[in-house]
């Protein structure tokens, strides 16, 4: 069974920084795209920034140059995201997910929530003004 635990989360003031971890267990196969998601109440679901299974990042756009993703490489489908000068617009639950990806057929692909299925409880980002 595929368990997803994502944690750091917290209250910051804009300008500040947070970094996200995520944890995937009980995923059988060797190699996929992990994918760092957001969601307001009332909104859907967005990508916000991954890496697929070649290595490759992707970034949405209100997250470039300030976000970074990464992978742990001494730890198995580990991921993090390393969020600086967050602004209010960044308030929301973020979650992480873990897929095959054979459905991507660029990098940007892995941003969009539909092939993902695994999903954990997330982490609530909270930036006041």
């Amino acid at each position: 069974q595929v368990q997803v635990v994502e944690s750091g989360g917290g209250s910051v003031q804009a300008g500040g920084s947070l970094t996200l971890s995520c944890s995937i267990s009980g995923y059988r196969f060797s190699s996929g795209c992990m994918t760092w998601f957001r969601q307001v109440p009332g909104k859907k679901r967005e990508g916000v920034a991954g890496i697929d299974s070649d290595g490759n990042s992707a970034y949405a756009e209100s997250a470039k140059g300030r976000f970074s993703v990464s992978k742990d490489n001494a730890k198995k489908n580990t991921l993090f995201l390393q969020m600086n000068s967050l602004k209010p617009e960044d308030t929301a639950m973020y979650y992480c997910s873990i897929d095959l990806c054979g459905w991507a057929l660029s990098p940007a692909d892995i941003l969009s929530p539909n092939g993902f299925g695994y999903w954990g409880q997330g982490t609530q980002v909270t930036v006041s003004s």
